[in-house]
């Protein structure tokens, strides 16, 4: 099934975000580009409306991610399950290197365990590491 024009016109003008932040990611530091991959590659929480609006700067000229204000406020502006704290914690760890609470893990399941694995060997300068693969 082919796409109406107008939408075939509007991707091809509009990259999606993710195609956005990978590029602008593809400039700045490891740490960022792991954490930028990890909440791609989860996909859930990046798909939220509200994670974006915090998270996400963007017009037609550019897109980042605002580490610095999303870490200050996104406990206290989002709605978050004890899994999506965990990970969005780990994943702030990996953009900003500091100390968190290895515990964190306990509570985010296979799932989002393994892309925050994938996360630091990436952040370790490991390039081989898979991505996309969702189970």
């Amino acid at each position: 099934m082919t796409e109406p024009a107008g939408e075939a016109t509007s991707a091809a003008v509009h990259p999606l975000l993710t195609d956005r932040l990978i590029a602008w990611a593809h400039d700045r530091d490891i740490g960022e580009r792991a954490a930028v991959a990890a909440l791609i590659e989860e996909g859930d929480i990046l798909a939220r409306g509200d994670v974006r609006d915090l998270l996400v700067v963007e017009n037609d000229a550019f897109v980042f991610c605002d580490w610095p204000r999303f870490e200050a406020q996104y406990r206290c502006v989002l709605v978050l399950d004890e899994g999506e704290d965990a990970f969005l914690t780990l994943v702030l760890a990996t953009a900003f290197p500091r100390l968190v609470p290895l515990w964190k893990v306990e509570v985010l399941g296979e799932r989002r365990l393994g892309i925050v694995l994938r996360a630091l060997a990436r952040l370790a300068g490991c390039a081989t590491v898979a991505v996309g693969v969702r189970s």
